[in-house]
């Protein structure tokens, strides 16, 4: 089930920057991001996470995400990561984590378990750029911290994966062999390690989280809109061409006239839709100076340029080029017809 691209920062969070003397406005001013993310209520999409991560690292060091992890332990780390301290071992631990993340965010965080490793990658749904470093460096030694704590025993993962040049930091935390500048950001586990136990092991509080996450799980479910979940299929699949109907019904598991159906029940059509996303998807695209526009058609599943020369114009009344120098900043926003 998609989840929508709108993510909070916990409040742990914002103080555990100030505690490292970095200044909210200084971090939302370079991430140039509205002040809107600070309220109770407050949310930014994936664009936005990372663009605050980017900032972070300038203003905090190339370790910032490291720096975070030591600020933030015990009752102050990220409800991600406390949900799994009463868990009964390292490997439910780590199964836990990906559940919470699964409803409060639009990033997979996925286990893979093989015959002597257990292999942990995330990936953001929304994401249009590699996540940032510092946030990577952030998830994968809060995860550590996790097991270290939730243990009582110095466990280091049997290997690392980093997109990242060299830190004799991070060396240290993590305490294992690391590949830098690597393909991918990845780590791993010894699967003898997941049948560790947890010293706050507690069955009778797992019930009770269980069926909270359940049915938190299940109202999200229940509330996300079938044009929302459609939208989400359409993101996925714009850069492997262009998306049919029958496609996507096929994804969810529903047949073309039921789909027709209910997208008209909610007011909207399949082909609506799929312009729709490729307006949203272009103005992102475009906000993105290292995209040619060449290759932005082709990203909307376009056959040429041309093609998508003349919807842009359809929709923004001005050519991809022109848009593009009229927002230099990457501030151009296209509203989401409800």
């Amino acid at each position: 089930m998609p989840t929508p691209d709108r993510i909070k920062t916990p409040d742990t969070f914002w103080k555990a920057i100030e505690s490292l003397s970095i200044s909210r406005a200084a971090l939302l001013r370079d991430a140039k991001l509205p002040s809107s993310v600070f309220s109770s209520e407050g949310r930014m999409t994936t664009k936005q996470l990372f663009a605050m991560w980017e900032a972070l690292q300038t203003l905090g060091g190339d370790d910032i995400g490291l720096a975070l992890t030591e600020t933030m332990h015990g009752a102050t780390l990220p409800p991600s990561f406390l949900v799994a301290f009463h868990a009964k071992n390292v490997g439910e631990a780590l199964h836990r984590v990906a559940r919470f993340k699964a409803l409060c965010a639009p990033e997979e965080f996925l286990v893979a378990v093989e015959d002597d490793w257990c292999a942990v990658t995330t990936v953001w749904t929304y994401a249009q750029q590699a996540e940032p470093n510092a946030l990577t460096d952030a998830t994968f030694s809060f995860l550590v911290n996790m097991v270290r704590a939730g243990t009582g025993k110095s466990i280091s993962p049997s290997g690392v994966e980093l997109r990242r040049n060299r830190s004799d930091r991070l060396e240290t935390w993590f305490d294992c062999p690391i590949a830098w500048n690597a393909p991918r950001s990845r780590i791993s586990f010894n699967t003898a390690d997941l049948e560790i136990p947890f010293t706050s092991y507690n069955s009778e509080l797992l019930a009770m989280l269980d069926a909270a996450l359940d049915a938190d799980l299940n109202k999200a479910e229940n509330t996300t809109s079938l044009t929302d979940q459609v939208r989400w299929h359409l993101r996925r699949a714009l850069t492997a061409g262009r998306p049919e109907l029958c496609s996507i019904a096929r994804e969810m598991a529903i047949s073309e006239r039921s789909l027709q159906r209910h997208l008209r029940g909610e007011g909207h059509s399949f082909k609506s839709l799929l312009s729709d996303t490729r307006h949203q998807l272009a103005c992102e695209y475009l906000d993105e100076p290292d995209f040619d526009i060449s290759e932005i058609a082709y990203l909307l599943g376009y056959e040429d340029q041309g093609s998508f020369y003349r919807a842009f114009q359809k929709w923004e009344h001005q050519t991809p080029a022109e848009w593009r120098s009229r927002h230099p900043d990457g501030r151009g926003k296209v509203p989401i017809d409800t």
